[in-house]
């Protein structure tokens, strides 16, 4: 019988039609077990948070496929899983609507102080907190953002909705597509230094890894707002940190943190930065994807590569080569 490992949890209709596709293990819920328990039968793995590294990789003969929740691959190893001949598939678009919609919840959030002001009233206050909600409006002001992929074309599109000013720059993207939505291509440096509002929707690689730093930050306009819903490496927490006690900026809204890449699924322990402690920074539980669209989305879409993968056709969102294993 096939067995299939779900590490965290998944659209209930998703869950049911895995079930027809053979055993299903979960790893969360009352009926939880370790990956490390069952390595030795699974030939599909349905992941989210958990990490996914070559130790796992190779204590699993019978694997065929990681199906990725979601568009990231930063909890998987896939070299390993390539030299192993397992495919690692993601589903492209499955949140990006989602993810955009929360860039403007954030930003909408710092821009008219709506957390200070609910958890004021909630606390009884009401007159005293007027003069500390002076906010700011979108329209006029200029959005930066740094990548141009499917979630930066929304929010794009959405700030166009407010009247704002969309610069973009992505060096994967002629200018030409950046123009036809609207936005006006510039360099990262153009981008990062005009904006009001600057929206991060990068991959984190070795070169955009701190790609915000003192000097970025320090380029910055004054009383500008940063927008990360993309991952927390793109980012030095600790000279952001520094950025916003000293007023530098008007605020920050973060989705991710840096302490993600040692605990996905409990990051603040290790992150630099402390959300408790820091003036204007508003932090979310990586949860911009999460919307009930999304979520049935991406976990239709992981279903689908399963599918395909334990009938031994290529997935159609692999992003890998790999030659399925073959076993007794």
């Amino acid at each position: 019988m096939t067995t299939i490992y779900v590490s965290d949890p998944v659209h209930p209709e998703v869950l049911e039609e895995l079930s027809t596709l053979g055993r299903v293990h979960l790893g969360y819920g009352e009926t939880a077990v370790d990956y490390t328990e069952v390595s030795h039968e699974v030939e599909a793995v349905l992941l989210r948070a958990e990490r996914f590294d070559a130790a796992k990789i190779a204590a699993s003969p019978r694997l065929r496929i990681i199906a990725r929740h979601g568009v990231g691959t930063d909890n998987v190893d896939i070299d390993a899983a390539t030299a192993a001949g397992v495919w690692v598939s993601t589903t492209p678009g499955s949140n990006s609507q989602a993810v955009a919609e929360h860039v403007f919840a954030l930003l909408l959030s710092l821009a008219r102080r709506t957390p200070y002001g609910a958890t004021g009233t909630a606390a009884g206050a009401w007159a005293e907190l007027k003069p500390q909600m002076n906010g700011f409006e979108l329209h006029g002001r200029t959005l930066g953002l740094l990548g141009f992929g499917s979630i930066a074309r929304m929010v794009a599109t959405i700030a166009a909705g407010f009247g704002m000013h969309v610069i973009a720059h992505d060096p994967y993207v002629e200018d030409a597509a950046i123009t036809a939505t609207g936005a006006r291509p510039a360099t990262a440096e153009e981008v990062i230094a005009a904006a009001d509002v600057l929206s991060l929707h990068l991959p984190l690689t070795d070169r955009t890894r701190h790609l915000l730093d003192a000097d970025a930050l320090a380029s910055m306009k004054p009383g500008a707002v940063l927008i990360n819903t993309s991952r927390g490496g793109l980012v030095d927490e600790a000279a952001l940190a520094q950025a916003l006690t000293a007023g530098r900026l008007t605020g920050a809204g973060l989705d991710v943190l840096e302490g993600e890449s040692v605990d996905m699924k409990n990051p603040l322990p290790h992150s630099v930065i402390d959300v408790a402690q820091v003036p204007n920074l508003l932090v979310t539980p990586h949860v911009a994807g999460q919307t009930a669209e999304a979520f049935l989305a991406a976990g239709t879409g992981a279903l689908a590569a399963i599918r395909q993968a334990l009938t031994g056709d290529r997935p159609a969102t692999a992003i890998n080569d790999a030659t399925a294993p073959t076993y007794s």
